[in-house]
């Protein structure tokens, strides 16, 4: 190599060497562990404990009295018989029951006569149409003594105007055939009969009215078994078991159920007779005085002891305290000429209930609705 070609490789030497060594890849450094910086749990904020202020105690409303009229009698007035008031407004006020202002009102019939009327228990044929028709025109239908004690009791639903048609004393087929299956047949009207059970299953009426009873449109209740004397004051206790007893044992054995209502022999009753009936199981009583229509839990009697100049007939339910044992009645022979009244009555106790009904429902919403449910 020629010398200035060395001496130029010489002095480029270093420069070439220091330019290798910036080419090459760096030499590892040895792994170490990183160093980790510990992160401060978050502090949690305890949520506030939140304090309920009560609800003030809500005050129930007082609540209406009981319905009042001036179509009663003078001595009249009305009388309610249940003491459960939330199933009371609970019944009155559901949906699925009678509204407010639904009347029954029971008339009795004895003797039906097409000649001339020769007692006051009878009616003429033409009367008895007169009548027939009247309720039929003015809006009544005719119920059972059944039905009516399903309405006293739980407000359960009947037409709004109805009528409870009880004949009183045993009546053969032919009787009713001739004065009541028409009305079955053309207006589905049926009718009840107080049957007296003296002759037991010898009676020539019983397999007829047994018949009717099985038809489904004549229904059978209890009249005592003598009948006659009523069951009065001066009645012993043995007579009065008699009459209300024997009556039950006949009813099983023939007509294949039990009376839910006695209806009084003659009108007559005590305030003695009626726990007596109720013990005996009766759950429905009917006198002959005709103080008006029934409404739920409502009936009208009289509570004074002294004789009624303007009705000296009628017998004081005085002393009884239990209304259902002394529903009244009228009799066929002037009911028609009470139709409007009973009507009205009906229209006044509707208007009243529904001036009265947000309180009414007001109540029971403070006080029944936790335990009785709400009102369907």
């Amino acid at each position: 190599m020629p010398k200035t070609s060395l001496r130029l490789f010489l002095v480029c030497l270093p420069f070439l060497a220091g330019l290798l060594t910036a080419c090459s890849a760096p030499a590892a450094s040895p792994t170490s562990t990183p160093t980790v910086t510990p992160t401060l749990a978050a502090t949690r904020t305890p949520t506030p404990t939140l304090t309920l202020t009560p609800s003030p105690t809500r005050t129930p409303p007082a609540l209406p009295g009981i319905f009042q009229v001036s179509l009663l009698n003078r001595l009249d007035t009305p009388h309610p018989y249940l003491t459960d008031t939330c199933q009371t407004l609970l019944d009155k006020w559901s949906s699925r029951n009678s509204p407010p202002g639904t009347v029954a009102m029971t008339i009795m019939f004895h003797s039906i006569t097409p000649k001339a009327v020769t007692s006051p228990d009878q009616i003429s044929e033409f009367a008895f149409r007169q009548l027939m028709n009247g309720l039929h025109d003015k809006g009544f239908q005719a119920i059972t003594v059944d039905q009516l004690l399903a309405f006293l009791q739980t407000n359960a639903k009947i037409p709004e105007h109805s009528v409870v048609i009880i004949v009183d004393d045993r009546r053969t087929q032919v009787y009713f055939n001739a004065w009541f299956r028409k009305y079955w047949q053309e207006w589905g009207w049926p009718v009840n009969n107080a049957w007296i059970s003296a002759f037991g299953g010898g009676d020539a009426y019983l397999p007829e009215n047994v018949r009717l009873e099985e038809e489904g449109w004549v229904d059978h209740q209890a009249h005592g078994f003598q009948h006659m004397p009523s069951m009065g004051p001066s009645s012993s206790d043995a007579y009065i078991q008699q009459e209300l007893q024997k009556p039950l044992q006949v009813f099983q054995e023939y007509f294949h159920k039990k009376p839910v209502a006695i209806i009084w022999p003659g009108g007559g009753f005590t305030p003695h007779t009626v726990d007596m009936a109720r013990q005996a199981g009766y759950e429905l009583g009917f006198t002959t005085n005709p103080r008006g229509p029934v409404m739920f839990n409502w009936v009208p009697l009289t509570d004074s002891q002294d004789v009624d100049p303007a009705h000296p007939t009628w017998i004081s339910e005085a002393g009884v305290t239990d209304p259902l044992m002394v529903l009244p009645r009228y009799w066929s022979s002037d009911a028609l000429v009470h139709l409007d009244e009973v009507i009205q009555i009906g229209q006044q106790a509707a208007a009243y209930a529904g001036q009265n009904r947000s309180t009414e429902l007001q109540y029971y919403d403070i006080v029944c609705a936790s335990k009785y449910g709400p009102i369907p």
